[in-house]
């Protein structure tokens, strides 16, 4: 496969298995050696056992040349086995790297399409090693000694062997040219078209109640058609040339035994080469075959190792930077500027401001007022383009992800729990995580008793963004796993939309538990009773900071009564 020198990561995982690879090219040559089985055991056949019609010489023949089949047939299914192996090996260990990078690549700005495609590429390189194409390439180089071979039983048949190998590979390389623009076409199809049933599966509802389902069927069945022809177009191409390079060989080997039946007739060849000749010739090009059939199949690979080695070579691994102590004295937000990945102008401006651990304060303002691209930043969702983030005076990139996730609490506006059971999307997947604690996080949203209610319990088991569940259940699940492991830094982004009133009083009491145990709390609302326990609020208007100090202050200055109305007498 070419560019492997391209990404250091991939190169680095490759040469881990490079004994691996040697032993395949040893087992491919051993194999290849063993291929010659059938080619000399018609020559022996016809030159040997026919004319002295001894039957032991045939039986040991038959004998021997079982053995050499069923070594070959080993070494092949051990080759198969192997190169399935190096496969695994590069998805396991290049697969977590990979997984972050389709996480990640949402908050970088990347379509819904573009996100998963550097698992896409990873499944289709691990797929082609695992498959019949390696071997097919490990068994081109021996195309020469077959060639040789034939040189060895007669002249002429070394150029007609010669002929047909210069033929499939001008086939090959005329594949190689002809399936690359469609096959990169396909996979970008591809992953549209993913990226829109994805989308309507996951707001089913709202296609149901809207009656969207057929138009968003069009939309899918445009995108699938052009998926579909550009596939019909790789595979067209594939194909017609690989039944092209078929009759070619088939052609060569009736060919082949003409030209041994006339060098028989003038005495230049012994009987036994026409059948021997022919099957080599044949053996000799099937790996050019082969390789032809499988030629759009290493094109996909070989396009997704591209885009994998440049998606890692962009994006390399993060440093894990020194273990800092766990923050509770300050959050410290100085001249944050916010611009949402992909996005060309700033939704925050130079916002700044400082909480002390206890304090809670709430982020109000009209809708698009950048609010809730502000809390993205206190959280690292989105990394500030100029400005900084800081916990106990330490910026937020300072901190390695898993710990400062341990010590952030956040609850986004549309509360999204995974597949699994309630126990563990509180507990936030972590492996053994205490039952107390857990408990304590769902007590402390007001969820205990909810969850209590339900089938199972704890146990009860999520389906897919917690499906099963109610939109408040959801919401109050989402803040106990917020308050899980009681985190320094608690951001709620509109905590209270889908609440009712007894939420609303549990989430109160969550925000006063925060900070009555020393940590700092942020609430982004638009219904002041979400303010019912904060002693701070910051006023945005199109991104800036229009007021900040304490709740009474801010309320008084941002809150004026409207004016009583005129009332005239009537006449």
């Amino acid at each position: 496969m070419r560019q492997v020198g391209q990404s250091g990561e991939l190169s680095t995982v490759l040469r881990q298995s490079a004994g691996a690879f040697i032993g395949v090219a040893g087992i491919s040559a051993l194999a290849n050696l063993l291929t010659l089985t059938g080619s000399f055991f018609m020559l022996e056949v016809y030159d040997r056992v026919i004319p002295s019609r001894s039957i032991p010489t045939l039986i040991g023949l038959c004998v021997l040349a079982l053995v050499l089949y069923a070594a070959q047939s080993t070494l092949e299914a051990l080759r198969a086995r192997t190169l399935a192996r190096i496969g695994a090996v590069l998805d396991a260990e290049i697969g977590p790297r990979v997984f972050s990078l389709s996480v990640q690549a949402p908050l970088r700005g990347a379509k819904p399409d573009q996100a998963g495609q550097p698992l896409r590429d990873l499944e289709q390189v691990r797929a082609f090693l695992a498959g019949s194409g390696p071997a097919a390439l490990f068994d081109l180089p021996w195309l020469p000694v077959y060639v040789v071979v034939c040189f060895l039983f007669h002249p002429l048949i070394g150029v007609a062997a010669i002929g047909g190998a210069m033929l499939l590979t001008s086939l090959t390389l005329a594949a190689e040219l002809a399936t690359r623009s469609p096959a990169r076409s396909a996979t970008a199809h591809a992953g549209r078209r993913l990226a829109l049933s994805e989308a309507t599966r996951r707001n089913a509802e709202t296609v149901a109640a809207l009656g969207l389902e057929s138009r968003l069927s069009r939309r899918w069945a445009a995108v699938n058609r052009d998926h579909a022809q550009a596939q019909q177009r790789a595979s067209d191409i594939a194909g017609g040339l690989g039944a092209v390079s078929k009759a070619c060989r088939m052609a060569l080997q009736s060919g082949v035994l003409a030209l041994g039946a006339y060098l028989v007739i003038n005495n230049q060849a012994s009987g036994g080469i026409i059948i021997a000749a022919s099957i080599l010739v044949a053996r000799a090009l099937a790996p050019a075959e082969l390789a032809i059939a499988n030629w759009r199949v290493f094109v996909a690979a070989r396009q997704s190792w591209q885009r994998l080695a440049e998606a890692l070579e962009r994006h390399p691994p993060a440093r894990v930077p020194l273990a800092l102590p766990e923050a509770k004295l300050s959050l410290s937000v100085e001249g944050v500027h916010v611009v949402p990945p992909g996005a060309s102008r700033a939704t925050v401006h130079d916002v700044s401001f400082q909480l002390r651990a206890g304090q809670g304060m709430g982020v109000i303002g009209p809708s698009a007022a950048g609010k809730s691209s502000l809390v993205r930043a206190l959280v690292r969702i989105w990394t500030p383009l100029h400005g900084r983030v800081r916990l106990d005076g330490a910026d937020l990139g300072q901190w390695a992800p898993e710990h400062l996730g341990a010590q952030i609490g956040y609850l986004p506006q549309e509360t999204e729990l995974f597949a699994g059971t309630i126990a563990e999307n509180i507990s936030r997947f972590l492996p053994g995580a205490p039952a107390e604690a857990i408990v304590e996080a769902a007590q402390a949203a007001g969820a205990h008793d909810l969850i209590l209610n339900l089938p199972q319990g704890y146990d009860t088991m999520l389906g897919e963004s917690g499906a099963g569940l109610s939109a408040g259940q959801r919401q109050r699940i989402g803040l106990a796993r917020a308050l899980y492991g009681d985190p320094f830094l608690v951001v709620l982004d509109e905590p209270n939309a889908n609440l009712d009133a007894e939420g609303e009083n549990a989430l109160t009491q969550a925000i006063l538990r925060v900070r009555g145990r020393g940590g700092i709390c942020v609430v982004v609302a638009h219904r002041p009773s979400a303010l019912a326990a904060v002693d701070h609020v910051l006023m945005m208007h199109e991104g800036r900071v229009q007021a900040f100090g304490t709740k009474d202050e801010v309320l008084k200055r941002v809150l004026r009564p409207a004016p009583a109305p005129v009332l005239r007498e009537s006449a």
